[in-house]
Formats: structure tokens, C-alpha cells, sequence
């Protein structure tokens, strides 16, 4: 597997997402990244449903360990990369987020929007979120790595029939204890 560690990332646009895409391409390139691309020129590029079909593809393949995912919004392709076993996808309009998807969530495809985001903010949000694993920067909230480890495993691990078949509700559900918030800290 390509792994943000050895600074390995892949990419993927639709006609709206494009050249935003590009544009963050170039920013982490230019970092030391090694980026595929699997949307590289700008004819006949898939409808973005497609793309988010082939982006979380690489993920659920065990081809890379993280992506990233541009068209209009960041919704659509968010939806569909999602619908790959093993993706969770996030959809981020801000650093914070970005960051957080990968930190508490351990989102492995982050989706932008590039009607609303703007290339320099788009660079810092894919910065954060490649830079960042689960439970980073929360080492002193007690609790904080373990609570989030049992949300995404259960997430990965959901099965619709077994939920439904045990009255919707988590089957053999994991729990943590999270200690209070640190002080001081922002988000």
C-alpha cells in the first residue's frame, strides 16, 4: 500500500473540481508528494459519481492509504467514493475539518468543493488532513484515540442486516471511557 507516511497520495476530478484539483496536485508535488492522478487531463473526464467510484476504488483495492476527491461541492463524490468497501470519506469546507476528519474520524478519502473553496485554503486543507492520523494532537484527552478507534471500526465493520435483525441497535457494541476535555483546547 502507498502510505501517507512515504508521502504517497492519489487524486481525482470531475470537470468542476478540476482545476482546483490541479492546482493542489501542483502545491504537493512541489512538498515532496508523489500524486496520481487518475483524472490527468481535462477532455472526457468521468461524471463525478464515477470518479468517486474510481478514486475510493484505490482505497478499497489496498492500492493507497489516503485520497483526495474534487468536483462542485465535495458532495457527490463524497457519496459515491463512499459507496467503495472500506472508504470513509469526509467532505471539508475548512482546516479544522480537514484535520479533524483524519484525527477523529480516520477519514481516508477527503472530497473539496471547488465551488467553495478557494486554492490556497484547498492546499492547507489537504496538508492537514495527509499530515494528520487518528487521534493526533489529542494525546492528553484521555480516552479521545480508543473512543474514535471504536467509531470507525464499528462504522467498518456495519453490517445493515445484523443492525436490523438486533432491533437497530449495534450488535456486541465496543465502549470507552473518554476523560474530560484538556484544557486549552480548540477543537
Amino acid at each position: 500500500m502507498k502510505s501517507t507516511r512515504d508521502k504517497h497520495v492519489v487524486v481525482g476530478a470531475d470537470f468542476a473540481g478540476f482545476r482546483l484539483k490541479e492546482a493542489v496536485k501542483r502545491h504537493l508535488e512541489a512538498r515532496g508528494w508523489t500524486v496520481t492522478d487518475l483524472t490527468p487531463e481535462d477532455t472526457n473526464l468521468p461524471m463525478y459519481h464515477r470518479v468517486g467510484f474510481l478514486v475510493g476504488s484505490q482505497i478499497s483495492e489496498g492500492k493507497f492509504e489516503k485520497a483526495l476527491a474534487f468536483c462542485g461541492s465535495g458532495m457527490g463524490i463524497h457519496i459515491a467514493a463512499s459507496k467503495c468497501p472500506h472508504v470513509h470519506a469526509a467532505v471539508s469546507e475548512s482546516v479544522a475539518t480537514a484535520k479533524r476528519a483524519a484525527t477523529a474520524n480516520n477519514a481516508n478519502v477527503l472530497a473539496i468543493g471547488a465551488f467553495f473553496t478557494a486554492p490556497r485554503l484547498a492546499k492547507a486543507m489537504a496538508d492537514a488532513f495527509l499530515e494528520s492520523g487518528l487521534g493526533d494532537g489529542y494525546e492528553e484527552w484521555d480516552g479521545f484515540h480508543e473512543y474514535h478507534r471504536i467509531g470507525f471500526d464499528e462504522c467498518e465493520n456495519f453490517d445493515y442486516e445484523a443492525y436490523k435483525a438486533n432491533g437497530f441497535k449495534v450488535v456486541d457494541p465496543q465502549e470507552a471511557e473518554l476523560g474530560p476535555e484538556p484544557r486549552g483546547l480548540a477543537f
